[in-house]
């Protein structure tokens, strides 16, 4: 991994917010607007946030975590990717890309503790299924900078 953001990879990818806050053309099918778009992304950000810290991970996974959900969703859409089921997955992606690794059976029981909702309810099998999903998603490029090290130094 690069040390310095300007020379590394994750900076070569790097979207303008232009092309971060679209909508894809199922979800503006669905009548989800922009601004529903961004609400949503915050949620689960928070919904990510909530997760972690039940199961005790550190704050990078959590950056990493929301960073790849930010990163799916700028090429998929949310009636593809349910992002009830893509939040915690992108945390137990995360604390795997992280080494800080999280058991999925923790990532279910833990969201069923939180929310007592039906449409919060899946399974193991479902983190499974959708961590690959994500993986195409993502093209298997799991490099995210963060500058924590760079702010404690």
């Amino acid at each position: 991994m690069a040390s310095n953001f300007w020379t590394s990879s994750h900076y070569k990818q790097l979207l303008d917010q232009e092309e971060v806050d679209v909508v894809h053309q199922l979800d503006r099918e669905k009548g989800i607007t922009l601004e529903d778009f961004k609400l949503i992304k915050m949620h689960m950000a928070n919904y990510i946030g909530k997760l972690a810290q039940h199961v005790k991970v550190r704050q990078r996974v959590v950056a990493t975590a929301v960073a790849y959900m930010r990163r799916v969703y700028t090429k998929k859409s949310m009636t593809e990717y349910d992002p009830r089921v893509l939040a915690p997955t992108c945390l137990y992606l995360a604390s795997k890309a992280e080494e800080s690794t999280v058991q999925a059976r923790l990532l279910v029981f833990y969201t069923r503790k939180i929310y007592t909702d039906e449409k919060y309810r899946y399974e193991i099998k479902d983190i499974l299924e959708m961590e690959m999903k994500i993986l195409e998603a993502l093209n298997y490029y799991l490099v995210v900078f963060h500058p924590y090290r760079a702010l404690s130094q």
